[in-house]
């Protein structure tokens, strides 16, 4: 029988507590990872960069983008089960347009030499629309990393996995803790990945969003 995948998206919430003792199995990681590196990007960009912290430590460093202002989300961070850091790139130079390219080629993605020029044009085009013409690259690549986003929390509802996106963090503190900036990336949301405790509020409340006529208008 087909997945209702409409179930997921309805039942799913925000967690606010998660139990410290449970692990996600690593073949279920090894899926959310799958959904991230396939997630859909403008003309195939790709602009981003996934620290998977699975560790007691690797937790606690991302968390201490937390600790000044945001500490209601320390908890959060600390007792899941896995924390995902989803980074956008800060520059999309021509050599990574070219490693694109050759790996689109590898796999066999040009039936035609036409074909390939076809893509380097394209992307070349939006890319510097964005880096050089509008210079709101930045925001470009965040857009490329929200739809990653979307992607690992349904696919972890269709797994089981409660989750919470979290943007109440210091991306300063946590683009220097990990060494981002350094590596060409920056880091733009978190979400906490792991299975509710019993004080998960938010699971007991019923889903609230507006009416389907003040959000759909069909032509």
């Amino acid at each position: 029988m087909p997945m209702n995948i409409a179930h997921y998206a309805q039942t799913r919430h925000a967690t606010k507590a998660f139990d410290p003792e449970r692990r996600i199995p690593e073949a279920e990681i090894e899926t959310l990872r799958a959904l991230l590196r396939n997630a859909p990007s403008s003309v195939n960009a790709q602009p981003w960069h996934f620290v998977i912290a699975a560790t007691e430590s690797g937790k606690a460093r991302v968390s201490m983008s937390t600790e000044a202002g945001h500490t209601y989300n320390t908890p959060k961070i600390v007792d899941a089960s896995h924390v995902v850091v989803l980074c956008a790139r800060t520059e999309i130079d021509d050599d990574y347009l070219e490693h694109l390219l050759a790996q689109e080629r590898a796999d066999g993605r040009f039936p035609t030499e036409e074909a390939e020029a076809r893509q380097r044009a394209t992307r070349g085009f939006y890319v510097g629309l964005h880096r050089d013409e509008l210079g709101d690259l930045d925001q470009w690549a965040e857009k490329q990393v929200y739809l990653a986003l979307g992607s690992l929390l349904l696919g972890a509802a269709t797994l089981g996995i409660d989750a919470c996106p979290i943007e109440g963090f210091n991306r300063e503190v946590l683009d220097v803790e990990l060494g981002l900036r350094e590596r060409g990336l920056s880091a733009v949301v978190l979400v906490a990945l792991g299975y509710r405790a019993e004080t998960d509020f938010n699971a007991g409340l019923p889903k609230s969003r507006l009416q389907e006529q003040e959000v759909f208008s069909d032509l």
